[in-house]
């Protein structure tokens, strides 16, 4: 039979429709998962890719995975931004390997097949279980569906008090069931549930219980811990492959809580006392004492009972004496987190200082000589926190006429305003309308490839460059709808701080809403010189390069 024309096979534009599927592939993982392979994220993405290439008229916009997070819970990262999708048009259909993927919570599961993916219109597939919500309806269903997400629900329930059930035993057997060690051990070889004494880390740990039971401050405990170059518990615990994300890692320098944890843990001794902290709605908080679960002789000791008992007879007279002291409060403290030495890039540490006849003064000055040694920054004078204000609120009022007088003009002209946000809007229109062409493309393609006209490979090239082409056109579209959100960000900033300049003009009194608004970042040097980053004037900054974008597509 002879081949047909290619002239006769070119598609023809079909207007898009609802059935336009643009897909959103949701795969999660939960904890109690873990050991099961046939729910394993890899498996999961096999069984719908599978699916999809069956099915080629479904593409797929994203891909969303959370992996580690319990189905009974909706509040999860990937699955929240596939509702911000869904919202924003950009998702219309949602495949799963199963219903219980998509959750176990049956109430919530329920709300959202038969509910909220209804409303707007989403299609559903949950494939291994055959169902999809475009296809004709099952009277079945209604029953099936609410059973099955009850029967999830169930599953998820009983496998999260097995799993709790087992700790608890555990623990009750003296096994330590925590996922990092404490510092100064190991687990054992053979037993993820067995602490071995580590050799190297296990004589600080008794370096700083000798020094504390000498009557040493956690001041002193610190200095001197730095002073002789010991790695920290968590640069330690890198050395050996226990922690990897930066978050967990500190500054590399011994600090006060660090040291007052490990002289005040039993686990020392060679007792475990667990089940400290439970989970409530989702959340970690501290357990009642009575709740511990303490086991003696678990593990090999780093300390006596008795040197461990001495230092917490000192620590709780240290406290006790703390405690009975007469303290007024403090002011706020209105750079908190903001006050950096521009040397060693510490903290700079807010001292009141006492005063007879008139209220305190309040100071600030770097602590890292006495924290962590002499030689890591040079002595340095302390500012008066009154006086530095006043200097912060001189500069604040020059950077803000600065910057105010620089993109007044662009901000204030609003024939200028009226242009721009034409120029973008009729560029998202026209790109749009090329995505809706395309569209039609594509299914006309597939009707071609249904009718023989286009062979296999021809259907997926074509509907390959079309695809890369819509993609292309859909994240223009994001930049330049960016683009008009930028432009009204930029008024409101406008007026936010022309506001904020009369203010400070006015007056000359600094807030800690103020400060928060407009300062990024304030570094004393050691002779007292004051550099701030502001941050308004990075904002627009980064608000022209968004539109300086708009303007070159």
């Amino acid at each position: 039979m002879a081949r047909k024309s290619r002239k006769e096979t070119i598609p023809v534009m079909i207007p898009e429709t609802e059935n336009t599927c643009r897909a959103a592939v949701y795969v999660r993982l939960s904890v109690e998962d873990t050991h099961t392979h046939t729910v394993s994220i890899e498996t999961q993405q096999l069984i719908i890719a599978a699916f999809l290439e069956s099915n080629p008229e479904i593409s797929v916009y994203d891909t969303y995975i959370d992996n580690g997070v319990s189905g009974r819970t909706f509040q999860r990262p990937a699955f929240q931004r596939m509702l911000n999708d869904i919202e924003d048009g950009k998702v219309n259909c949602v495949i799963v390997k199963d219903l219980s993927r998509l959750g176990r919570n049956s109430i919530d599961t329920g709300y959202y097949i038969e509910q909220y993916f209804r409303i707007r219109n989403i299609r559903f597939i949950a494939v291994t279980e055959n169902y999809d919500t475009s296809a004709p309806d099952d009277s079945s269903n209604g029953i099936l569906i609410p059973l099955r997400n009850m029967i999830n629900e169930a599953y998820a329930i009983d496998i999260s008090r097995k799993i709790k059930a087992q700790q608890r035993q555990a623990m009750k057997d003296g096994k330590y069931v925590g996922g990092r060690t404490p510092y100064g051990y190991i687990k054992a070889p053979d037993d993820c549930h067995q602490l071995i004494v580590d050799p190297a880390a296990s004589v600080v740990v008794q370096k700083i219980f000798q020094w504390a039971s000498e009557g040493a401050g956690l001041n002193t405990i610190v200095l001197r811990l730095n002073k002789e170059g010991c790695i920290t518990p968590s640069y330690y615990k890198q050395t050996q492959g226990t922690i990897t994300h930066e978050n967990l890692m500190g500054n590399g320098k011994w600090q006060t809580r660090t040291v007052n944890k490990i002289l005040h843990s039993p686990v020392y001794t060679g007792d475990l006392v667990q089940g400290r902290s439970k989970i409530i709605d989702h959340k970690q908080v501290p357990a009642a004492e009575d709740e511990w679960t303490t086991v003696c002789g678990t593990h090999e000791a780093i300390i006596s009972h008795e040197l461990y008992d001495r230092v917490q007879q000192i620590l709780n007279n240290t406290a006790e004496i703390h405690k009975n002291r007469t303290v007024n409060s403090y002011t706020s403290n209105l750079l908190k987190g903001k006050i950096f030495c521009s040397h060693c890039g510490g903290s700079l540490h807010r001292q009141r200082g006492k005063r007879v006849k008139t209220e305190p003064e309040y100071r600030y000055h770097c602590i890292t000589r006495t924290r962590i040694g002499k030689e890591f920054c040079p002595e340095s004078k302390s500012i008066r926190e009154d006086k530095l204000l006043a200097v912060l609120a001189d500069m604040l009022e020059q950077e803000l006429d600065t910057t105010l007088g620089t993109y007044s003009l662009s901000l204030i002209e609003d024939s200028r305003q009226l242009a721009e946000r034409t120029e973008i809007q009729n560029k998202i229109t026209s790109r749009r309308q090329e995505i809706e062409r395309l569209r039609g493309l594509v299914k006309g393609l597939y009707e071609n490839f249904v009718q023989d006209i286009l062979t296999m490979d021809e259907y997926f090239d074509y509907k390959q460059k079309y695809e890369a082409k819509i993609e292309q056109l859909s994240e223009e579209v994001i930049q330049l709808d960016n683009g008009l959100k930028t432009i009204e960000k930029q008024i409101e900033q406008y007026r936010n701080l022309k506001q904020d300049a009369k203010s400070i003009k006015e007056d000359r009194e600094l807030t800690a809403a103020l400060i928060d608004r407009l300062i990024d970042r304030v570094e004393l040097s050691p002779d007292n010189q004051i550099t701030v980053k502001y941050k308004f004037r990075s904002e627009f900054q980064n608000c022209e390069e968004v539109l300086n974008r708009c303007r070159n597509m």
